[in-house]
Parts: structure tokens; C-alpha cells; sequence
């Protein structure tokens, strides 16, 4: 059985945080210094977020709650500006975190309430009249499916209290967008598999063992990876399942 019960958001006195540009939310602060601990962890294996992290790549809007849609109109037009500044530029690692409230979920649980935002942004996405990002499927299923917003396409990595891998194990849920761009930046600089290869390592050492779902782009569907959860062979990524009914 899936558990998200409700939840109430608690509001902090914001404490800055340096390296995190965050938005103007009564919480937003208190969300970012949570997942600026995460990332800063002298073990913690994405080497990608540390970078963002210590070169002030890394932005935190503070939302209410995964299960509402109550705040996708402000993050879908973040994602948008956030396309558009990086057509063109050379900025290292950049990462768009999105860090909820609540609610508090099981594995399972969270996978629905993030495919249900992730959906909700894209149908908002093409209802403002953006193309899906050259080069990428929009159908969840395919092994070149990529998010897109503004017309770039976006990597999400989900992040929750109660998710099996201990890198994706955050106290609050949330999704960080990586576009797509910096890791064909990587491929042409030939840093890709190098990177990749110490990633694992550092999963491994920080977990005892690499996370199953990893695999590289255009193999399989990357949306497999976007929750952290396990999956099985035979599965059916949940927007695919909403777009069938």
C-alpha cells in the first residue's frame, strides 16, 4: 500500500546558504541548506551536483507539496528561463532543484506523485506552444525519451525520506532537472565516461553496491532512473500508463 498521508508545510526563518541561489519562499533556505548537506557529504558520489554545488550552479525553489499543482506554474516558467540561459553557454554543471513539503511517501508512493508532476509540467509545456527538444522522444517508453521544457531537453533525478539508495535519501522530496546539453557537452570533451566510471565507483562505495537502474542514455528509457526506485523489466512508466486510459 502506498503511503502519503497529508502533511502541514512548516515555514523557518530563511538562513542563506553560499554556493545555492534559491528563491524568495519563506522556506526556500531551509530547503536548500537540507540538500546542500546531502551533495556536500564528503562521500557523496554524484561528482557532477558537488560541482554545481561548490560553483554556485545549483538552484533551489522551495514548492508545497508533490501532490498539488499549486506551484507548477512558477516552476514550469523557472524551467523555461532556465532553457533559455543556457542555449549558447559553457557553465559546467547546472542543476534546477525543486524541493517539497511533503508529502511523506513510500517508495511507490513517490513515483506516482512525481510522474504526476512531471506530467502536469509537460502537458503545461506544450500548452505554452514549446516543441519537444530535437533529438529526444517525448513517448516515456522510448530509449531516447528525454523531458522537455522550453525546448531543451531535462534529465530528473528523484529525491525522498524514504528511497532504498542512501544518494537519493533526502528529508524532503524533491526533483532536480539536469538538461541534457552539459552531458553532450561532456561526450565531446571525451569527460563523459570518465566521469561516469568514478560515479559508480563512489555509489558503490557510498551504498555497497551500484544502483541497478543506471544505465546510459539510449539504451533503455532514462525514466526508469527518474525515482530511484527498482524496477522490473516489464515496466510501464506511470505518464505512459495516464496517457493510455
Amino acid at each position: 500500500m502506498n503511503y502519503c498521508p497529508s502533511f502541514r508545510s512548516e515555514n523557518s526563518r530563511p538562513i542563506g546558504f553560499s554556493g545555492i541561489a534559491s528563491d524568495p519562499h519563506p522556506s526556500s533556505a531551509q530547503f536548500a541548506q537540507a540538500l546542500a548537506r546531502h551533495i556536500d557529504q564528503r562521500d557523496f558520489p554524484c561528482v557532477g551536483a558537488k560541482s554545481a554545488l561548490a560553483q554556485g550552479n545549483l538552484e533551489v525553489i522551495a514548492a508545497t507539496s508533490l501532490a498539488s499543482d499549486e506551484d507548477d506554474a512558477r516552476i514550469h516558467r523557472r524551467l523555461v528561463a532556465w532553457s533559455g540561459a543556457s542555449r549558447g553557454e559553457t557553465q559546467g554543471f547546472r542543476s534546477l532543484a525543486v524541493v517539497f513539503a511533503g508529502p511523506a511517501c513510500d517508495e511507490r508512493g513517490f513515483e506516482t506523485l512525481l510522474w504526476e508532476r512531471l506530467a502536469a509540467l509537460g502537458a503545461r509545456d506544450r500548452a505554452a506552444g514549446h516543441a519537444h527538444a530535437a533529438g529526444f522522444s517525448a513517448d516515456p517508453d522510448a530509449p531516447d525519451f528525454a523531458l522537455s521544457f522550453g525546448g531543451e531537453a531535462y534529465f530528473a533525478v528523484g529525491l525522498h525520506p524514504a528511497a532504498s539508495r542512501a544518494a537519493r535519501r533526502l528529508e524532503y522530496p524533491a526533483i532536480v532537472f539536469n538538461l541534457h546539453s552539459q552531458f553532450a557537452e561532456l561526450r565531446a570533451e571525451g569527460r563523459y565516461e570518465r566521469m561516469r566510471e568514478v560515479i559508480l565507483a563512489r555509489d558503490e562505495a557510498y551504498a555497497g553496491s551500484i544502483n541497478p537502474m543506471i544505465a546510459r542514455h539510449g539504451d533503455v528509457s532514462e525514466a526508469r532512473q527518474y525515482s530511484g526506485r527498482a524496477v522490473s523489466a516489464d515496466w510501464v512508466c506511470p505518464m505512459a500508463k495516464g496517457a493510455q486510459r
